[in-house]
C-alpha cells in the first residue's frame, strides 16, 4: 500500500470521472489530504457538502501546491489553461496526470507548460455514464474497466508504475499505448457510436410531428439506448469532436462506406449478406461479455451493475 497511498491528491475538475476517484480514494484511504478545484463556486459548495475532500479551492494553482499527485479532469478543450494555472505551484516530484478521452491533444496542450522536475503521464480510464457532476460519481466506477496510459519517451518507470498502482487499486485494469494509436482506438469504440447516437436523436427530433408522439411515446430500447448515449456531456463531446477529428472523420469515413454497403443490400434484397453481417457482429457482443467489459444480462445488465454499487 505504501506505493499507492499518496500524502496529498489534488482533483482539479470534480465531474462524473472526478468525484468516482474522490469516492474511491476516500473508501479506500488512498491519501491523507485530498484537495478540490473547480472554478464554479456553486459546484464547489456541492463537493463540500458531499465531503469529497478535505479541502476546497477555485483556484487550480492553490490546490496543487505541495499535492504528490495531481489529476486533471476537465473537458480536454480546457487542458491548456489548467497546465499554465499549475506549472508555476507544482510540487518538484509531483505526478500530473488526467483523465481525457482524446490524447495526443492534451499531450500537446499541457506537456509544454509542465515543468522538468514533475512526472506528466497523460491517462485516460475507460469508464463512465451518461450522467455529469460531483453528484453522478460513486465508489467502484473503474472496477474492472481500463486505464490506459500513454507516457512520453523519458516518462520516468517508478513514477509510472507508482501511478498505475493508484488506477489498480481502484480496480481497474492497466495498459499503455502511443497517444496517436490511442485517439484511433478510442474513435471507434467510443466518440462514433456517441456521435452515431446524438445524430440519430438529432433525427428524431427534427420529425417534430413524429417526435411529440410516437417516437418517444412508442421508444424501443434501441432508440432508449441511444437518447442515453446522447444525454452524455454537451461540452466534453464537442471538445472531444474538436481535439480529435482527424481520427473521428477517418472512422466517420469508413462508416459512411459500410453503411452504404448495407443500403444496398437491403434495397437489393440481399439477405445472406445481411445475416452475415448480424451473425458477425452479435459474435462481437459475445466476445465483450466474455472480455468482462459487460454482464450477459437482461437490459444490457444494468441492474447487476448497479447492485453492484
Amino acid at each position: 500500500m505504501s506505493d499507492v497511498h499518496f500524502e496529498r491528491i489534488a482533483l482539479i475538475g470534480i465531474g462524473l470521472i472526478g468525484s468516482s476517484i474522490a469516492r474511491d480514494v476516500k473508501q479506500l484511504g488512498l491519501a491523507k489530504h485530498v484537495v478540490v478545484s473547480t472554478r464554479s463556486e456553486d459546484t464547489l459548495t456541492r463537493a463540500e457538502e458531499l465531503e469529497l475532500g478535505t479541502e476546497y479551492t477555485v483556484s487550480a494553482a492553490d490546490a496543487v501546491r505541495d499535492a504528490d499527485l495531481v489529476i486533471v479532469s476537465v473537458p480536454v478543450g480546457a487542458s491548456e489553461a489548467v497546465a499554465k494555472q499549475i506549472a508555476g505551484s507544482l510540487k518538484p516530484g509531483a505526478i500530473v496526470t488526467d483523465v481525457g478521452s482524446t490524447k495526443a491533444s492534451v499531450i500537446a496542450q499541457m506537456a509544454p507548460h509542465m515543468p522538468d522536475n514533475v512526472h506528466f503521464i497523460p491517462g485516460h480510464p475507460l469508464a463512465g455514464t451518461e450522467k455529469s457532476g460531483p453528484d453522478a460519481g460513486f465508489a467502484g466506477l473503474f472496477r474492472d474497466r481500463w486505464c490506459i496510459f500513454t507516457p512520453l519517451p523519458d516518462t520516468d518507470t517508478a513514477a509510472l508504475d507508482r501511478l498505475k498502482a493508484f488506477w489498480i487499486a481502484l480496480g481497474s485494469r492497466v495498459d499503455d499505448m502511443d497517444p496517436e494509436h490511442h485517439d484511433k482506438v478510442l474513435a471507434i469504440v467510443s466518440h462514433l457510436p456517441h456521435i452515431i447516437a446524438y445524430n440519430i436523436v438529432g433525427t428524431a427530433d427534427d420529425l417534430e410531428t413524429v417526435t411529440e408522439s410516437e417516437v418517444i411515446k412508442y421508444s424501443a430500447s434501441g432508440f432508449r439506448d441511444f437518447t442515453r448515449l446522447a444525454a452524455s456531456d454537451p461540452t466534453m463531446w464537442r471538445d472531444i469532436c474538436l481535439h480529435n477529428k482527424d481520427a473521428i472523420l477517418e472512422m466517420l469515413a469508413r462508416f459512411s462506406e459500410d453503411l452504404a454497403y448495407l443500403q444496398r443490400a437491403i434495397r437489393w434484397g440481399e439477405g445472406d449478406k445481411l445475416f452475415e453481417l448480424f451473425t458477425r457482429t452479435r459474435a462481437i457482443r459475445r466476445s465483450i461479455v466474455q472480455a468482462g467489459q459487460d454482464v450477459d444480462a437482461p437490459d444490457f445488465g444494468r441492474h447487476a451493475l448497479e447492485t453492484k454499487k
